[in-house]
């Protein structure tokens, strides 16, 4: 489907490969890749698995946009919010099977599936923002407070903190922690069960559970248009 995000859909499970350098960066062309996925895999009612090869799921945004002025970062912002919304609110089951490192918008792609599994080994997931210089934008704060632990909550987005895997799960990053050579097999397990959910109950059931939540995330997309700062 693009260079940086691949489709391959078989037995009613849309698996998503991003593919984006050495880090994965999500640049523009990445979320374009995603909601084109997205909308595919709404077509084939699928299951959507979402993955990279081994190391790393993605490290954030592209640095290079995010440090070329606000005129070109917050666009990319605003679509990677929109791009967490949407996941959010995808009327069939999301799933993340992280491979590594998954860091800024890498650990959001977490907060925004109904379902995630990550490896054991020397690797970070968190909300690196604060200690790269940059103020987490309101839309970052709603999707964090909705998903992580309260105590979890305060020390990823205010302190920065990254969590090793098991950390990761405890803070609510993950559900479940498998070893490398397990993450295909797991992954592959999740969306075999969850294919046998109703998904029209699925849908329903999810817009109910997260009205409020994405009502504020809307909110605070646009409050971002208005008071992102890169500093």
């Amino acid at each position: 489907m693009s260079p940086v995000l691949s489709y391959q859909l078989e037995n009613g499970i849309a698996t998503l490969c991003l593919s984006n350098g050495k880090v994965n960066a999500i640049s523009m062309d990445v979320i374009d890749a995603f909601n084109r996925a997205l909308d595919q895999a709404e077509l084939d009612q699928a299951v959507v698995m979402i993955t990279s090869g081994p190391g790393v799921l993605s490290a954030g945004y592209d640095l290079k946009v995010m440090t070329s002025g606000l005129d070109h970062a917050l666009p990319l912002v605003t679509a990677g919010s929109k791009l967490s919304r949407r996941l959010l609110s995808h009327p069939y089951p999301v799933i993340v099977a992280c491979p590594g490192h998954a860091i800024a918008k890498g650990a959001f792609l977490l907060l925004s599936a109904d379902y995630r599994i990550g490896v054991a080994g020397p690797f970070s997931i968190g909300l690196n923002e604060v200690q790269i210089g940059m103020t987490m934008p309101y839309a970052g704060i709603a999707i964090a407070r909705n998903r992580l632990s309260p105590a979890a909550f305060e020390r990823s987005v205010i302190n920065g903190e990254m969590f090793n895997p098991q950390g990761a799960v405890d803070a609510g990053f993950l559900d479940l922690l498998v070893e490398p050579e397990a993450l295909a097999s797991s992954a592959l397990a999740a969306a075999e069960s969850l294919k046998k959910i109703s998904m029209k109950a699925h849908r329903n059931t999810k817009l109910k559970v997260r009205h409020d939540f994405l009502a504020a995330l809307d909110k605070a997309i646009e409050q971002d248009k208005e008071t992102l700062s890169l500093d």
